[in-house]
């Protein structure tokens, strides 16, 4: 198209994983995600009239953006998060069933928060003077910095052509400083984004917490061009600062260059979320209303494992997750690192599950696999078993959890709220991907099961998503290729 800007978004291809036998493979592992990246730049596509690319779309992100009415542990539990399971027919199969996992850590008033130190390392160069780059950047910061206390802290490191401190630490009780300090920021110069990095985890050593939460925020449309010789290197720096106890979390802005599978991998390494904001509206969300999960960690290296009863389930997917599979050892493995769970997070995970007799489309002992006829009547009625290990933030050893799922029989229609809006969100995204696995699933039966998932909305986001399925109905079908709008 003449006048256009040549687009070099990037996304990691995803390659949808199909059916599991449970006669071959009975354990399901894989690492918690709390990044909702996804949700938000699927959203920035759908807002222009564009369908996105399918690899933009990441199912779990879709699922975790949305917060969730489960319970939370009790004052003085044992563990930081809860877990809820669900079973229900499966909306878009119905001869298959939809086995809903979710955990749920409770919310942290912001006045009961660990002191914070927080170093923010902000790409100025040329790419970020677009209006939905540095200025929502600043104004995305500045909401941030309303939130901080006296005890805690806030230095500032630039990158363009060079990097630089433009902010030395400084208490969060001087807001005026560092607003003066973000509004100063001008975009311009190439990007030497590795040079940014080393700079901003050395200043946050320097002003690092010994009790408190420790963390880089990097703030960019992930534009690295100059810098370390390697992704390697850079991936390298960023998990031994994650092992010292300071975590990364990354926000990605603006559209046209976006490093969209860059910034997801920094993030992950680092321990920390990859948020995408897209509207001023965004940035209160995540840096505001949740700004407990954004800057503390309550669990971390969280990894789920899902054991199928044999004699009740012949196969199973894992809707979503992709990028996140594990082997079955790496869950007894406490150097496998995992994802984190921070404040009041939710995550969920949705298991498309096949019945004995119903048609397709390493470690611990198992409970189903090996039992004498006498133990395996003892879990007979049981669907599967769900394990999830942890580690405290500051520990090294972690911690096992595990519940019994028995089976049941259950109409979509009779599932509770939270179930069938998670089937809808995995519509949508399926719908979105073109999914070989979507079955009887169309943009109007996820509108129609989400009308009546919508609950109190007191945000309007589930609403809003159900005007994205209206607005996608109207669009041409999802491509592969990774072209922003």
């Amino acid at each position: 198209m003449p006048g256009r800007v040549a687009n070099t978004e990037e996304y990691s291809a995803i390659s949808e994983k199909s059916f599991h036998a449970v006669a071959d493979d009975p354990l399901s592992t894989f690492s918690v995600d709390v990044d909702t990246a996804s949700y938000s730049n699927v959203r920035r596509f759908l807002r222009v009239g564009r369908m996105p690319p399918v690899d933009a779309v990441r199912i779990e992100e879709l699922l975790n953006y949305f917060r969730y009415d489960d319970p939370v542990p009790e004052p003085g539990a044992e563990h930081p998060m809860r877990i809820t399971t669900e079973l229900a027919a499966c909306p878009w199969q119905p001869n298959h069933k939809l086995a809903r996992i979710a955990l749920r850590s409770r919310a942290i008033d912001l006045q009961d928060l660990p002191a914070t130190s927080l170093t923010f390392l902000l790409d100025v160069s040329g790419s970020m003077s677009d209006r939905d780059k540095l200025p929502l950047l600043q104004e995305a910061l500045a909401l941030l910095t309303e939130q901080l206390r006296s005890q805690d802290r806030v230095a500032i490191v630039v990158y363009a052509g060079a990097a630089g401190v433009v902010l030395p630490a400084t208490p969060g009780s001087r807001r005026a400083e560092i607003l003066a300090a973000l509004e100063r920021l001008e975009a311009g110069g190439s990007t030497a984004g590795a040079e940014g990095i080393q700079l901003a985890y050395r200043l946050a050593r320097e002003n690092f917490l010994p009790q408190g939460n420790n963390r880089v925020i990097l703030a960019t449309d992930g534009d690295f061009n100059v810098g370390l010789s390697s992704q390697g290197e850079l991936v390298r720096l960023i998990e031994k600062e994650r092992d010292a106890g300071v975590f990364l979390t990354v926000l990605g802005f603006g559209q046209g260059n976006l490093a969209d599978a860059r910034m997801e991998q920094l993030a992950d390494h680092g321990n920390g979320q990859y948020l995408y904001i897209d509207s001023a509206l965004e940035a209160r969300r995540a840096l505001v209303q949740q700004v407990g999960g954004t800057l503390a960690t309550v669990a971390k290296d969280v990894k789920i494992q899902v054991e199928f009863n044999p004699t009740r389930v012949a196969g199973y997917r894992l809707i979503g997750y992709e990028n996140r599979l594990l082997e079955a050892q790496d869950f007894e493995d406490d150097k496998k690192d995992a994802g984190e769970l921070g404040a009041g997070h939710s995550v969920v995970a949705l298991y498309e599950v096949v019945p004995v007799g119903a048609s397709e489309s390493g470690g611990a002992p198992l409970r189903y696999q090996e039992r004498s006829p006498t133990e395996a009547a003892k879990v007979s009625g049981e669907l599967m078993t769900v394990k999830v290990r942890y580690k405290p933030p500051s520990g090294e050893q972690s911690v096992l959890v595990e519940q019994a799922v028995p089976d049941a029989d259950r109409s979509i229609d009779e599932a509770g709220q939270e179930m069938r809006w998670s089937a809808v969100v995995a519509e949508y995204g399926m719908l979105l991907r073109g999914s070989a696995h979507k079955g009887e699933a169309t943009w109007e039966s996820a509108a129609a099961l989400g009308q009546t998932a919508l609950g109190a909305d007191p945000d309007g986001l589930r609403a809003e998503l159900l005007y994205l399925i209206k607005t996608a109905q109207g669009l041409p079908p999802a491509v592969s290729a990774s072209n922003g709008p």
